[in-house]
């Protein structure tokens, strides 16, 4: 039962909560040992809150993860855990989650409640809206950023939240394209939204939020504050790793069918992997020497 929930909590998908990390670094505090520390607590409360969600999320997915050809056998949709071990897990997940926030700073509790309220609000009834669903996922990306930003006292960039916010977009459509094509006709079945999209519709959308990511990264690299800020042109050496990282994506969703679950593909894919080692060097380097 222990490691059904381990499962359940998806520790491979505390990938995500690394965007906190972002105002640490864009605001060239990575060396600062309070800073590091605070920001290290907020991703640890978004682990504990993520994996409260996730075992909610799975127990009002019960009927529809059992016609998915691979949700069906995660521990709860299995019959692994009872409803009443895995509901009580939750609580004491969330509860961890708030207690952590509240003793840290006053608004990381307010963001992470929020994130918990959003995500209940998503399971029961916004996942089931289309193009809102999406929204939402995206929304919870910006809530890591901002919880990042108000742990160390630093204003979030308009930029860093509109590359979020794209980003997120992009991984969250891939997700619902790599859906509706693996499970086809039973596509409905397992997501009533997804009746409302086509392979084709997805690819109008993904290519939208892929131009608008691509143009609004260059554009935050060479605007007139950010030079400023940095005391460099350099940052714009990273764009064409964006441009790869993001058209292997792209390859890997097209061509592998791949990109259900973002944070595996993240941890699996070479060539990806390689790419964001480069682009976070790179980056290290013209931020910090």
């Amino acid at each position: 039962m222990i490691r059904g929930i381990l499962i359940t909590i998806r520790p491979t998908q505390w990938l995500k909560n690394v965007f906190v990390y972002a105002p640490l670094i864009f605001a060239q505090k990575l060396f600062d040992p309070t800073s590091l520390l605070l920001t290290t607590g907020a991703f640890g409360v978004f682990c504990l809150i993520s994996s409260a969600v996730y075992i909610i999320n799975d127990m009002m997915d019960i009927r529809e993860d059992r016609e998915h050809p691979v949700k069906r056998h995660r521990p709860i949709a299995s019959g692994a855990i009872p409803e009443g071990v895995a509901y009580g897990a939750s609580l004491i997940l969330a509860a961890a989650a708030l207690i952590s926030a509240w003793a840290m700073d006053m608004w990381l509790f307010w963001i992470t409640a929020f994130y918990g309220g959003l995500n209940i609000a998503y399971s029961v009834r916004l996942k089931r809206v289309v193009l809102i669903d999406v929204f939402v996922i995206a929304a919870g990306f910006f809530l890591r950023v901002l919880a990042g930003a108000v742990v160390i006292r630093v204003e979030v960039s308009s930029w860093l939240i509109i590359c979020t916010i794209l980003l997120a977009l992009f991984l969250s459509l891939c997700k619902r394209r790599h859906e509706l094509v693996v499970l086809e006709h039973n596509a409905a079945h397992h997501r009533r939204t997804l009746m409302e999209y086509t392979p084709y519709f997805l690819d109008q959308l993904i290519a939208v939020v892929t131009a608008s990511t691509v143009v609004a990264y260059s554009l935050y690299t060479v605007s007139a504050d950010v030079v400023e800020k940095f005391g460099t042109q350099n940052l714009r050496l990273t764009i064409p790793f964006v441009l790869y990282g993001i058209f292997r994506y792209l390859y890997l969703v097209h061509r592998r069918i791949e990109g259900g679950s973002p944070a595996r593909v993240l941890l699996t894919d070479a060539p990806l992997i390689i790419d964001i080692m480069l682009w976070g060097i790179t980056a290290f380097f013209i931020l910090y020497f």
